[in-house]
């Protein structure tokens, strides 16, 4: 299959062909879901959430993200790879925000960096851009914000957030984002805004017209115990099947069943 680029993304847009995009942090599911045909692998800063077990995004440092980026670009051949900029480093200034989204790259193998804020952050993005380094942008409910916020909540439901979201939302493409993540914003909101923009929009709790969709991988295979966003489809629960493999493990194991003579050597 051919490589997916950025340039790919923009053509997919323009040829109303939706993008599919979902979250990776090792090397063996990378392998997976590259071979499955998803577009993009997004090597998110939610690993601090479903791999480290943070309570949310914020602890995640560049470190953490370069080491499980280099597992996902070294199972990867066809999708895009794109870096999930942490928090604390892009917010400190230009250099800092080049710095480290360079080493995504260069250290790590991405393909692309996303980083989230709007209004506010485009001159980020543009000077991130301006040294030849793809930028997602990521609007609506950006985690990194959680404290701002005063929780994980829809944005844009009534007039002054909408607005300012479709602000936001030109913002990051005036800046030279190649894309961007809309989440946790109304249905409606998310079809004028991807009606609007040229670059494709990614949907995560946006409605169905984005130009394409992400989840959180583990979200989709039901292994973050029993919590479901409204927005996340489980489409299997790995929590009861790998449990269940588990505990046929230990009973084989205590029953002196396991190993038996087929998994032996004479």
């Amino acid at each position: 299959m051919e490589k997916v680029t950025v340039t790919a993304l923009q053509r997919m847009k323009a040829e109303k062909q939706i993008i599919t995009m979902l979250t990776s942090y090792d090397f063996p599911m990378t392998r997976i879901l590259d071979a499955a045909g998803v577009d993009m692998l997004l090597v998110g800063d939610s690993v601090g959430n479903v791999v480290l077990g943070y309570p949310n995004t914020l602890p995640v440092t560049m470190e953490e993200m370069l080491h499980h980026t280099r597992a996902v670009t070294r199972g990867c051949t066809r999708a895009l790879v794109v870096g999930d900029m942490p928090f604390m480093s892009y917010q400190t200034g230009l250099d800092d925000a080049k710095r480290n989204a360079g080493r995504f790259l260069k250290e790590a193998g991405a393909e692309a960096v996303k980083l989230e804020g709007g209004v506010t952050m485009a001159g980020v993005i543009r000077a991130i851009v301006d040294i030849d380094i793809p930028v997602m942008g990521h609007i609506g409910l950006t985690p990194q914000s959680v404290h701002r916020m005063g929780g994980y909540k829809v944005q844009g439901r009534d007039e002054k957030q909408r607005l300012q979201l479709l602000d936001d939302a030109r913002a990051v493409q005036e800046a030279g984002a190649f894309s961007v993540v809309l989440e946790g914003v109304p249905s409606s909101l998310a079809r004028e805004i991807t009606n609007e923009l040229t670059i494709p929009t990614i949907g995560i709790g946006a409605g169905i017209d984005c130009d394409g969709q992400v989840l959180v991988l583990h979200d989709l295979l039901g292994m973050l115990g029993t919590f479901r966003p409204k927005f996340v489809k489980t489409y299997v629960n790995l929590d009861e099947i790998i449990s269940k493999a588990v505990k046929q493990y230990v009973d084989e194991v205590r029953g002196r069943t396991f190993p038996d003579e087929a998994h032996s050597f004479k």
